[in-house]
């Protein structure tokens, strides 16, 4: 793993426009401190000794890290843990992770290919964090029904290395629409589509003042467009790529080695935490809302619309046709662990066809089977994973506990 400087990660965060600044926490990351933050050696210490600092954002893909908190599962497995730190953009998480600010946190999986990959930092994808939970989410007035109504839009993504990034232009291309990214004043092709970044909180607000035509992103954002925002979700992610990981938590590769038992028992709790999630939705948007322990700002009302309502008579086809697969049997967010292989080399597939900001040189010897082995950590997990009750205990078929074939379908 190639070192990375201060200059590096700077540059690389300012390229894709996610407004990093020289903070204390960047800092931490170069100079004589650069070997250190990019996975150098740490001293052994014991279980008890290592304290869990969650960083995340406020989203539902963050619900094994924060419910491992709130619902003690981290407690369970005898660890130390800090109430979880709350960002609001990626790029700050991210800085903060590789500063050993946080220790643990979960990123966007194409994320984890650009920090690995791109800049060389030591990131270790050590389970799924869960499956679907995004959508995309346009004005009830702007006159866009479907993904083929995009033309000459403005839509907002969360990060260039994103699932919904990369899933919102393989629909794009699906309907012979360009992605294009260009200052947003400048005029747009009838077939362009125009795509920024944009803080996942600020964007059920750029929706509802009209600033935005609509946004791909994780709930309970999407949710919150819908019910404060006069939105409406005219595609679930999940139904374009059945049961889709989003985000995915991490580790520093460090942990994992020169701590495996701290790492096994972060990894256990967060299996423990993700099936007490699937079993209770109702409960799980409860605790985490502003409404139980604040972890989420928004209500449990928003919270739990997020994360359980998914039926045909409002998303169907006679509704707003958000969702085109029913027979998949997905949900609008789903909880189990295990990474499946096949789907970092399909992601990686794709990431090669999405356009994104900044130097993408890394992306052309990177092969997706190279990085399904050497940017996941497998053997955690499954230990995590079974003795948390293995797949039927998630609701995972028996044929498909391991390895499965990815299904995508746009139309």
């Amino acid at each position: 793993m190639k070192k990375i400087t201060r200059a590096q990660f700077l540059s690389g965060l300012g390229a894709l426009a996610l407004g990093a600044v020289a903070s204390p926490l960047v800092a931490a990351c170069g100079g004589d401190d650069a070997e250190e933050a990019s996975g150098g050696p740490v001293t052994p210490a014991k279980v008890s000794d290592i304290t869990v600092k969650v960083g995340y954002l406020p989203i539902t893909d963050s619900t094994p890290l924060t419910l491992g908190y709130a619902g003690g599962y981290f407690a369970d497995e005898g660890l130390n843990a800090d109430k979880p730190a709350l960002f609001r953009g990626w790029s700050q998480l991210a800085e903060a992770f590789m500063a050993d600010q946080v220790n643990v946190a979960h990123f966007l999986m194409p994320m984890t290919v650009w920090m690995r990959y791109g800049i060389g930092f030591p990131v270790k994808v050590v389970a799924w964090d869960h499956i679907n939970g995004s959508a995309l989410t346009v004005h009830q007035e702007g006159g866009i029904d479907s993904i083929k109504d995009l033309g000459g839009k403005q839509i907002a993504v969360p990060f260039w290395y994103s699932i919904h990034n990369v899933v919102l232009q393989m629909a794009l291309r699906h309907h012979n629409l360009e992605a294009v990214i260009q200052d947003r004043n400048r005029e747009l092709a009838a077939n362009q589509v125009n795509l920024f970044v944009m803080a996942p909180p600020d964007m059920p607000t750029a929706l509802g003042n009209r600033s935005i035509d609509g946004y791909i992103v994780a709930e309970p954002f999407n949710a919150a467009g819908e019910l404060l925002a006069n939105g409406k979700i005219i595609r679930f992610t999940g139904d374009i790529w059945k049961d889709h990981a989003c985000c995915v938590a991490v580790l520093n590769e460090k942990y994992i080695n020169e701590n495996p038992e701290w790492a096994q028992r972060v990894l256990n709790s967060i299996a423990n935490a993700q099936l007490g999630a699937l079993q209770d939705i109702p409960g799980t948007a409860q605790l985490l809302s502003k409404d139980g322990s604040g972890l989420l700002p928004q209500g449990a009302a928003v919270i739990e619309r997020a994360m359980g309502k998914y039926d045909l008579e409002t998303y169907g086809a006679q509704g707003t046709n958000a969702i085109h697969h029913p027979e998949w049997g997905a949900s609008r967010i789903g909880f189990q662990p295990w990474p499946y292989p096949s789907y970092t080399v399909e992601l990686v597939n794709q990431i090669k066809q999405t356009k994104v900001e900044g130097d993408t040189s890394f992306l052309g010897d990177l092969s997706g089977d190279h990085a399904a082995e050497d940017l996941v950590e497998y053997t955690l997990v499954k230990e995590a994973y079974n003795a948390a009750g293995g797949p039927s205990a998630f609701n995972v078929a028996e044929e498909q506990a391991f390895e499965r074939k990815e299904i995508i379908g746009i139309e």
